[in-house]
């Protein structure tokens, strides 16, 4: 190891973030499954007499075994299973959060719908911002191979697994990571014995499940230029409204009302003029060159922030009503991201295919690291 390097606060993890939206994955499913079955069998009561055993006791305890599991155990398999442990505990815990916020502990308290949002929201953007203020460095990338190669050791490696270690030892040494490291790491990750695949192969399975319709790419120009209309159209009525302070024009059947100045209006109109300002030029940039992968990326971005800032009101003014919003919102983002997949793999296919088959260590050409992998 090199002496005198500077370590910052934190050592990230290359595949931290994607457990990290699994964790958060999870424990909204949780809520949503949790919300829809007490509301099917009429909020039973655990428990007998004057007790009552609420659920958030569950999730703690779910969390409290995620917690030790993690603490006690090496491998991915037991990673996997304490993120999804402690996916289920946080949900179970969190759909409880009206009762930790009001007086009478009331579950059904009308703002805690917003604030499990704000909360996941939180999660995900504190994730991101981690993992993408910058970029990972030759330590941060040799530290998450060491971490796979001892997984390796203990459960052995899938080839999947095996490759994304690989990776990331080249691109630790393209950092100037320090050679005989590098090479002890990649020397346990090529010894370590094999492993199922399994997991990563459901992964490439699961998308295969939507039918055809869905994953064809004429749905782009579809959701692109309703996000671009939507946008415009918020910005227009948005400013029209806070500048008149407030309108209502009704007429026979017609009514059109538009708000003032309120915390609402304000916030949709942010989010409408972040919407347009990615949507526009992405659509336009996409007409003039279709295979460009950046356009992709930018409408994805937007239909990120028109998701989640509408939400934000959403939930806020009608509570868990806003889930079919949200619903809309989530379909155009798995249509964009799906899409925005296939036209970043062709596009690293398309570069290997210009380069030179074998790479020298240490070579930039050499590979990349992934952004994301299951943990």
């Amino acid at each position: 190891m090199q002496p005198g390097i500077r370590r910052g606060l934190l050592t990230r993890d290359a595949m931290g973030l994607t457990a990290t939206e699994a964790f958060v994955l999870i424990s909204v499913a949780t809520i949503l499954l949790t919300r829809a079955y007490l509301e099917l069998t009429g909020y039973p009561q655990i428990g007998g007499g004057t007790l009552h055993i609420a659920h958030a006791l569950w999730g703690g305890a779910l969390m409290m075994i995620a917690l030790v599991l993690g603490w006690m155990t090496l491998g991915r398999g037991p990673r996997i299973l304490g993120v999804v442990l402690g996916g289920v505990g946080f949900g179970l815990f969190l759909d409880e959060v009206g009762k930790f916020v009001t007086k009478d502990n009331d579950y059904f308290y009308g703002p805690s719908a917003e604030i499990m949002y704000i909360l996941v929201v939180a999660i995900l953007l504190g994730a991101r911002v981690i993992r993408d203020v910058k970029p990972l460095s030759a330590r941060e990338c040799l530290a998450s191979a060491a971490l796979l190669a001892a997984d390796g050791v203990a459960r052995g490696l899938s080839d999947h697994h095996r490759e994304i270690g690989l990776r990331l030892v080249d691109e630790a040494e393209n950092g100037g990571a320090d050679q005989a490291d590098a090479d002890r790491v990649r020397a346990l990750l090529l010894g370590a014995e094999g492993a199922s695949d399994r997991l990563y192969r459901l992964q490439r399975w699961a998308p295969t499940l939507i039918p055809g319709f869905f994953r064809s790419p004429r749905w782009i120009p579809i959701v692109g230029w309703l996000l671009v209309i939507s946008a415009v159209a918020g910005v227009l009525f948005g400013t029209l409204g806070i500048a008149l302070g407030g309108y209502l024009y009704e007429h026979e059947d017609v009514r059109l009302e538009l708000d003032g100045p309120t915390p609402a209006s304000v916030i949709l109109l942010i989010a409408a003029t972040l919407t347009a300002a990615l949507a526009v030029p992405a659509m336009i940039g996409r007409r003039r060159h279709p295979q460009a992968v950046w356009p992709m990326r930018w409408l994805r971005n937007a239909a990120l922030v028109s998701t989640f800032l509408n939400a934000l009101v959403d939930f806020a003014t009608e509570g868990f009503g806003a889930l079919s919003g949200m619903a809309i919102g989530l379909f155009t983002l798995a249509v964009l991201t799906y899409q925005l997949d296939i036209a970043a793999s062709r596009e690293v296919s398309e570069g290997a295919s210009t380069e030179p088959r074998h790479h020298p260590r240490g070579t930039p050409g050499a590979r990349q690291t992934p952004h994301a992998a299951m943990p």
